[in-house]
């Protein structure tokens, strides 16, 4: 019975605290979205703590614009939006902390029409 209890709560702690993988994501990878207004979602496999997460928008002359994120809908989702996007290509900057205590980054490339 101890080894059952201690290989659970292996499991528990394994599948409970886990890095952050980007599972979702709106604009979707290499998608093509109608500007100027865009919603921003990243949805990840564990939770994150938002307040010591953030989110970019690089912009196609290479000027980077930080995003204010919303109140989190979800302990594994982000949410944002930005406006006044022209047609180009765009990189979605994203830096989190997973409950494991990692930190993860990542990109996401986009085109506006």
């Amino acid at each position: 019975m101890k080894c059952r209890v201690l290989a659970g709560l292996a499991l528990a702690a394994s599948l409970g605290f886990a890095h952050a993988v980007l599972v979702e994501c709106t604009p979707p990878p290499n998608g093509t979205v109608a500007g100027p207004k865009i919603d921003i979602r990243l949805r990840f496999n564990s939770r994150i703590d938002s307040g010591r997460s953030r989110v970019a928008l690089v912009l196609p002359d290479h000027t980077v614009r930080p995003l204010t994120l919303e109140r989190q809908g979800s302990p594994a989702t982000l949410q944002s939006q930005t406006e006044g996007l022209g047609a180009g290509v765009y990189t979605l900057q994203w830096q989190v902390l997973a409950a494991d205590g990692h930190i993860t980054r990542g990109e996401v490339l986009f085109h506006v029409k």
